[in-house]
């Protein structure tokens, strides 16, 4: 039904919708029946972040912050100061009269940063004058210091003061960071993952590069902690490579190229030649196991205990996956440039597979950079019998543009936003419904008694 009420949205491009993809009106397994449309951007919006169990803050190209009730949808505080687009966000600790509350800590096109206090609406802290657009953020709860990304590499305390830096003159910069054990860092800065030591037990602090892991062929595009012992990244060309998170070796890689099947044959993965969009990973997930990749327009999602593939699907969106989430119930989220959002269920194949066709993947379970290969690639047979398929179980129509992230607060509901300038608030129908109806009684049991 809220296909119809609120208009459909062509492809964009020439495009055109897979007919395996459209599943309908009736949608039995997406609970998200009801929306409500969050106005109050004037530009595309980037960055959802949780500050508590009932309030979010959405930043993006305008340079607001704007604080939301997730239950209600009301508009709480508008954060104001930032000249220049919100390059980066998340949330911080901090004190205030002697008790802990969650701040925002936000980056800027406009070389300051600054925190803020969603309570309240006050800019606590702020730095200008920095050398370089900030374009990522770690917060360090067991250090105490939190870490921003850009040309340079700074460590800050809870006071917003400087306590060392490392600088690099590359134009790429470090686009993310992950925290690693026993005080390392890993920073993504073009095609290389730069491990960094913060030193916390000296009179001055200080950090050091101290080892550059040169393996991906192509620009970094996504990097994540999956547990304590492992973290991933995913390349602009396919590649996907998980890393032993504390000596930093290689502990699987994995190239992924889609190729379109003759007739209507399940879809291969395979190295071969395609186009660069098709292969990019521009976003990776994780629950502490699987993994789930952003590849091109599909989804590919992958066991990092057991090192096997998953489940994967080629064409999961009409464009580019942009953000992707695993749930909690073991259900896949995924959002696209396409402006849709969809949700997956990981679910048995009917008959077992067989193995699947030479090619399926390149250098699958190859170990450290001894193993990567120059020239062609050798093909071999992979046993898939525990491939299982991802099949549409919900399609989510509401935003004209290209849907950025979300943010889910569980069975309060999820929370979208998208180049349309809009937040999207969706909700769980029959327990609105329940709880319309109980506030109902209850106010009437209220008139009764008076």
């Amino acid at each position: 039904m809220l296909r119809w009420i609120l208009g459909g949205r062509g492809a964009q491009g020439a495009v055109e919708k897979s007919a395996a993809l459209c599943i309908g009106e009736e949608q039995p397994k997406n609970c998200f029946t009801e929306l409500q449309v969050l106005k109050g951007h004037f530009d595309i919006v980037r960055f959802l972040v949780q500050i508590d169990d009932f309030r979010l803050a959405s930043a993006g190209d305008d340079g607001m912050v704007l604080v939301w009730n997730v239950e209600t949808g009301e508009r709480l505080v508008e954060l104001r100061g930032h000249t220049q687009q919100i390059t980066a966000m998340t949330s911080y600790p901090f004190i205030r009269g002697g008790k802990p509350h969650t701040g925002l800590i936000t980056a800027s096109s406009d070389r300051t940063l600054s925190l803020w206090d969603p309570d309240t609406g006050n800019r606590v802290q702020t730095v200008s004058d920095l050398q370089s657009s900030v374009r990522c953020l770690l917060v360090l709860h067991g250090a105490d210091v939190w870490l921003s990304g850009g040309n340079e590499l700074c460590v800050w305390n809870r006071d917003f003061q400087l306590q060392c830096k490392s600088v690099h003159h590359r134009d790429a910069g470090i686009t993310a960071m992950v925290e690693l054990p026993k005080n390392y860092i890993a920073a993504a800065m073009d095609k290389e993952i730069v491990i960094f030591k913060l030193n916390l037990s000296e009179v001055e602090m200080s950090v050091l590069a101290i080892r550059h892991l040169a393996d991906h062929q192509d620009t970094i595009r996504a990097l994540i902690g999956i547990n304590d012992g492992l973290f991933a990244s995913g390349s602009h060309n396919g590649e996907l490579i998980l890393w032993d998170a504390v000596d930093w070796t290689i502990q699987a890689y994995e190239f992924i190229l889609w190729e379109e099947p003759a007739g209507d044959a399940q879809p291969e993965i395979r190295v071969g030649q395609q186009k660069q969009t098709d292969m990019s990973i521009q976003h990776l997930a994780t629950d502490g196991e699987l993994v789930v990749a952003a590849v091109g327009s599909g989804l590919y999602v992958y066991n990092a205990a057991m090192k096997t593939v998953v489940a994967y699907r080629k064409i999961a969106h009409d464009s580019d996956v942009l953000h992707t989430m695993l749930l909690d119930n073991g259900q896949v989220m995924s959002c696209s440039e396409d402006g849709s959002v969809r949700i997956w269920e990981l679910q048995d194949l009917p008959l077992p597979a067989e193995p699947a066709p030479s090619g399926f993947f390149g250098m699958f379970g190859t170990f450290g950079r001894s193993g990567k290969q120059t020239g062609a690639p050798m093909k071999k047979l992979l046993d898939v019998s525990s491939l299982r398929s991802l099949e549409l179980i919900g399609d989510l129509i509401g935003h004209s543009g290209a849907v950025q992230m979300f943010a889910s607060f569980g069975e309060k509901g999820l929370v979208t936003c998208s180049a349309d300038h809009l937040l999207i608030a969706w909700k769980d129908g029959e327990r609105e419904s329940q709880l319309r109806s109980l506030a109902l009684f209850q106010k009437l049991e209220e008139m009764q008694g008076l």
